[in-house]
């Protein structure tokens, strides 16, 4: 009886050992991907932290010698006119991408709503038109819009390059929203209408609630584009005192050499904001993401 038992019971005793085995050899793939994943940005924060003489000759993850000068000269950073360079900069790109992230919200929005909500001439063509400016690299616009901002008195200015932004992740951001508008059932509304709610009370109380994590995922994908962008920024902004936080960066490479530490100093600090959006929206990523992909 004893060896009956044993004999039944031995086939579950090697299930949990193979249970045991699979996931070490899944954590130790895991920890392996996360190591080469994470390899670059060990490498950044390694020169970020090594003096800027021999930042870029080092090739271990381990600094031979720990500073945070780098951090320091990068926040300290004055023209010739005594212009705290820094502070300025980290203004415009606030500026830049707070009011970016605020326009196109609100034209995503109301855009986004009548195409899912309302029936009229050219909607399919509208769509249609969105997904084709899409087809073509942001490059291509560079000196159209140069000359458009230009004949305007936009250049150099924080209002120009808004406006620039805004259009440029204005595609995306209406059909994401869109499409999460589509899944909102029609029937909350029509109960609404029939309370006697107007179609603007319908659409603050009751629609744009039910879409806040769309709405997070259009505000941050819009905050990224005017935070990050850097092509357009050196384009159209030809003083220190206009840059953007990424145009700065530019000053630390050169055609003869590279300052490796300030670089890398200042793009730790240009990643931060972006780092902590990401933290605060990330239960509305999955969210954002995938619902608004159901219809449309």
């Amino acid at each position: 009886m004893s060896k009956q038992k044993e004999w039944v019971e031995q086939p579950g005793a090697l299930n949990k050992r193979d249970m045991i085995i699979r996931q070490i050899v899944f954590n130790a793939i895991l920890i392996i991907v996360c190591l080469i994943v994470l390899y670059p940005v060990l490498w950044v924060i390694m020169m970020a932290i090594t003096p800027n003489e021999i930042a870029g000759v080092s090739s271990s993850l381990i600094p031979q010698q720990v500073t945070f000068d780098n951090f320091i000269d990068v926040v300290s950073r004055v023209d010739d006119y005594g212009n705290h360079l820094f502070l300025h900069q980290l203004k415009n790109s606030v500026l830049v991408a707070a009011i970016t992230t605020a326009l196109g919200v609100l034209l995503a929005c109301t855009a986004a709503y009548g195409f899912s909500r309302l029936n009229f001439v050219g909607r399919q063509l509208g769509l249609q038109a969105f997904l084709v400016t899409q087809m073509f690299p942001g490059v291509v616009m560079t000196i159209p819009l140069y000359i458009l901002l230009g004949k305007l008195g936009l250049l150099n200015s924080i209002v120009g390059l808004v406006l620039v932004y805004s259009v440029s992740a204005l595609p995306f951001c209406v059909w994401n929203l869109k499409g999460y508008f589509d899944t909102i059932p029609k029937e909350l509304e029509e109960a609404a209408i029939v309370d006697g709610a107007s179609r603007i009370r319908i659409f603050v109380t009751i629609v744009l609630p039910l879409a806040r994590p769309a709405i997070a995922i259009t505000a941050l994908f819009s905050f990224m584009t005017a935070w990050n962008e850097f092509i357009l920024a050196a384009t159209l902004m030809n003083s220190e005192l206009a840059y953007t936080l990424p145009v700065a960066l530019k000053q630390y490479v050169g055609a003869q050499s590279v300052q490796y530490g300030l670089f890398a100093a200042g793009a730790i600090i240009v990643s931060v904001p972006i780092m902590a959006l990401f933290f605060a929206l990330q239960k509305h990523l999955v969210g954002g993401l995938t619902a608004g992909g159901v219809k449309g």
